[in-house]
């Protein structure tokens, strides 16, 4: 359960009820208890209507990977959309910087998330987005020091639901928890096997 929080994105007092039950359904995802997420501000000029999501993935109290998840719903229709809504992610993650010498490591990155999106039946249309690697080495008085690697992966999708009826997104939600497990190195949950909150998950109540 996300703790749940509304931010309109341009002012407007009265979001569409289809808007409305897109968000309550992001709220009502559940993601694994390493990934603690809760709502942040949206951005307030992209669309007329916007709800956002930060999460961090938390292994023995070390935060290794952080992501951001807006949904962004246009009643008017966007071309470049393919719809009316539209989601925008970010995530990154430290990698073993062996890894990040993996010439086949970007477009493996893309793959995590379009074969979460698939595996959690989230249709989506028109996906776009980067994967950066990128590497730290220390020199001089630090040359002592292990080097670090992150992949970072920014895209967008439209979420694709029934034409007549609301659009339930948490599979979407979902599906951008299990890309963040995913970079970070995190085994998948067994199938069958339903993992319980954490005490860090547990911060707030949803509202």
């Amino acid at each position: 359960m996300v703790r749940q929080e509304t931010h309109p994105g341009s002012g407007v007092s009265a979001p569409p009820e289809e808007f409305r039950v897109a968000v309550d359904s992001m709220h009502a995802a559940k993601l694994r208890p390493e990934v603690f997420c809760e709502s942040m501000p949206a951005p307030q000029r992209i669309a007329p209507h916007a709800s956002a999501l930060s999460a961090d993935v938390t292994v023995d109290d070390a935060d290794i990977g952080t992501g951001r998840l807006i949904l962004l719903h246009d009643p008017a229709g966007n071309d470049a959309w393919a719809g009316t809504f539209r989601f925008v992610a970010y995530a990154r993650a430290e990698i073993d910087p062996e890894l990040a010498a993996d010439p086949l490591l970007s477009a493996v990155g893309w793959s995590w998330l379009t074969e979460a999106l698939d595996a959690h039946g989230a249709g989506f249309a028109a996906p776009s987005g980067t994967v950066t690697c990128v590497c730290t080495e220390n020199f001089g008085s630090m040359a002592d020091e292990e080097g670090s690697a992150q992949i970072e992966l920014r895209a967008s999708w439209t979420p694709v639901g029934p034409d007549n009826g609301d659009l339930d997104v948490s599979a979407h939600v979902e599906a951008w928890g299990e890309l963040l497990c995913t970079a970070v190195g995190l085994e998948p949950v067994p199938e069958g096997v339903t993992a319980m909150p954490s005490r860090r998950g547990q911060r707030g109540p949803a509202q």
